[in-house]
């Protein structure tokens, strides 16, 4: 499967794009639409095509995580949100959420992308509001049905047989 319009869109929009390098809030040289590496540094500077395609280029291995690790069928507004979230964190092979989606938990799996709000900001974790809006604008789309599919395929999808929504969310917290 491949990152949808929509999914690019959704990682520009978090992302943001910076044709010229800086540190982001952990300290990590960033440049382009959120691409890092040994490459990036202080005084360098990019085109606008050079970051769409750099930005092309750093989803495919992210996509290959989503891949090769979900082991259950997604849909592209699935896909897409787990591609982000990889994009973001590097996190998707040690999360709670790929061990809850494996076992068919999607409204488990869509709290769980939650938990990853926060940055190691002068060595200690801080939840940062970016990341919380983010991890909720990746959970929604996770949960949002694909309109070409029926409603009761839909509905199969998102919610597990043995379990409700209301024993997986905390309200009020």
């Amino acid at each position: 499967m491949r990152t949808s319009d929509r999914g690019i869109a959704l990682i520009k929009e978090f992302e943001g794009r910076e044709l010229k390098a800086y540190e982001d809030i952990a300290g990590v040289w960033t440049i382009g639409y959120g691409h890092t590496g040994p490459e990036v540094g202080p005084g360098k500077f990019i085109t606008p095509e050079r970051a769409e395609q750099t930005l092309r280029d750093d989803l495919k291995p992210r996509e290959a995580v989503v891949n090769l690790h979900i082991g259950v069928p997604l849909n592209q507004n699935e896909f897409d949100a787990l591609v982000s979230f990889e994009f973001n964190t590097g996190g998707l092979r040690r999360s709670t959420a790929l061990r809850r989606l494996n076992k068919g938990d999607r409204i488990g799996a869509a709290e769980a992308l939650q938990w990853w709000n926060k940055a190691r900001v002068n060595g200690k974790l801080k939840e940062v509001a970016g990341l919380t809006r983010r991890r909720a604008a990746e959970a929604a789309l996770f949960l949002e049905p694909v309109k070409d599919v029926p409603m009761e395929a839909a509905a199969s999808r998102l919610i597990p047989e043995k379990e409700t929504p209301i024993k997986r969310f905390r309200f009020g917290c």
